[in-house]
């Protein structure tokens, strides 16, 4: 199940604007193998909604995913930048800190920053 876990990309977002995302433990059921993965996307009104996507995604993976929290993400492509900032009404502030690695793992020729700022 670990090689199932490893086919999972870290990072899933839109490719370009403004969008909620959400920072996501994924997790092998009844085991103790897990990663952290991004899901970014402007067609989800709230956070909720990308989870709503992900959660049954993954189960039917044999996964196990919970939602360690949210924000948003500026993506400017043709700038290469990436900013991370704010929260999720429902599920908190991911750590930030966590999801820009993450990002900089599919996005390396990238400039990308993070802040705790709302806006």
């Amino acid at each position: 199940m670990a090689d199932a876990l490893a086919k999972i990309p870290d990072v899933e977002i839109d490719p370009e604007g403004t969008f909620k995302y959400i920072l996501v433990r994924v997790k092998v059921k009844d085991g103790d193998v897990n990663k952290d993965i991004v899901r970014g996307t402007k067609s989800a009104e709230y956070h909720n909604h990308i989870f709503e996507k992900v959660s049954p995604a993954m189960e039917a993976l044999g996964m196990e995913c919970k939602c360690l929290g949210g924000g948003k993400i500026e993506h400017n492509s043709q700038e290469k930048k990436l900013r991370v900032f704010g929260e999720s009404t429902a599920f908190g502030k991911a750590d930030h800190s966590v999801s820009v690695e993450k990002l900089k793992s599919v996005f390396s020729d990238y400039e990308i920053t993070w802040s705790d700022d709302k806006k």
